[in-house]
């Protein structure tokens, strides 16, 4: 596989018609395939960016294949963006019994197609329905990536900079564990440039509210859910640098949800973890060596995401 290659995208609204422009704007992609159960959306979305193709880096074809999920079996990356976001306007975990049931409406049907590509998952809750697309297609879980909280490390990374001034550029910090209320700040091994923050703290004279830039960095997107009914610009840049580090096999070093393994005694379920993404996927799973208290919030994000898993399988 190449630095190009083809990508589908299920779900066309704000998320993952982001996505699509993100990849077009980097040059990212050969071709793109859009599937939606709104038909009309799904073509609007494809013509508006063939509109667009001559202000774009590099020309790539975009294919409206309408409910035709088939169509999607060869390419390289399957990003899944099929989701109901309405229902969490007020409650994380409101899309529970809604979004991880999509799966099964387009999976068996792309993976009964000879689909052997790389799967990168946005649809919330983000870590129930990577472990469903895991369970529907029987692929290795290495290659069903989700998003999860690649995008809260972003915000925490925000939260960081507002606290400190610096550029969030030259912020190194990861949430992780659940992607949504019960995540937590790996605050041991954040840093600013090649310090700590103890020694930022030290050395510029700043007080770290840790607490309150863990708050920021949790219930950060419900700030821009409040003014727009969803968030778009941010998760879709994280879910593109997942997507193009898959085709150009750039091996980076990011925080997503995957199968857990053994973590600090925590197996069975998706849960983000340092992770190493290129061609194959996830390629490596990084452990962190985490103090007794994110230990502890490790269990706890576990805890609150297996019980979503049983509640899905309950509804069933």
């Amino acid at each position: 596989m190449g630095s190009l290659g083809k990508v589908g995208i299920i779900g066309l609204s704000h998320v993952g018609a982001h996505v699509a422009d993100v990849l077009l704007s980097h040059g990212a992609v050969e071709e793109l395939r859009f599937c939606d159960r709104d038909l009309k959306l799904c073509h609007a979305q494809a013509n508006d960016m063939l509109d667009a193709m001559a202000y774009y880096p590099r020309r790539a074809r975009v294919i409206d294949c309408a409910c035709d999920y088939e169509d999607l079996a060869e390419c390289d990356v399957i990003v899944n963006a099929a989701g109901h976001v309405a229902a969490s306007k007020t409650n994380r975990d409101a899309e529970n019994l809604l979004t991880p049931a999509e799966v099964a409406t387009f999976a068996p049907r792309i993976m009964a197609a000879g689909f052997d590509g790389v799967w990168v998952s946005i649809a919330n809750p983000c870590d129930v329905v990577a472990l469903e697309l895991q369970r529907q297609t029987g692929m290795d879980p290495r290659r069903i990536i989700g998003s999860g909280t690649a995008l809260d490390s972003s915000r925490l990374r925000h939260a960081i900079s507002d606290a400190t001034g610096y550029d969030p550029a030259s912020v190194n910090a990861w949430m992780l564990g659940e992607h949504g209320f019960s995540e937590f700040a790996c605050f041991s091994h954040a840093a600013v440039g090649c310090l700590t923050l103890d020694e930022v703290e030290a050395q510029a004279g700043v007080a770290l509210d840790r607490a309150a830039i863990e708050e920021a960095a949790t219930h950060g997107g419900y700030i821009t859910m409040a003014g727009k009914f969803c968030t778009e610009y941010s998760v879709s840049r994280a879910a593109a640098q997942i997507v193009e580090a898959v085709l150009a096999d750039t091996k980076l070093v990011t925080p997503v949800s995957t199968l857990v393994e053994n973590v600090y005694g925590v197996s069975g379920i998706y849960a983000s973890l340092p992770c190493v993404i290129g061609a194959g996927g996830v390629e490596q799973v990084f452990v962190p060596k985490l103090s007794e208290g994110e230990v502890a919030k490790w269990h706890a994000t576990c805890e609150h995401i297996a019980g979503n898993v049983a509640a899905f399988e309950a509804s069933k």
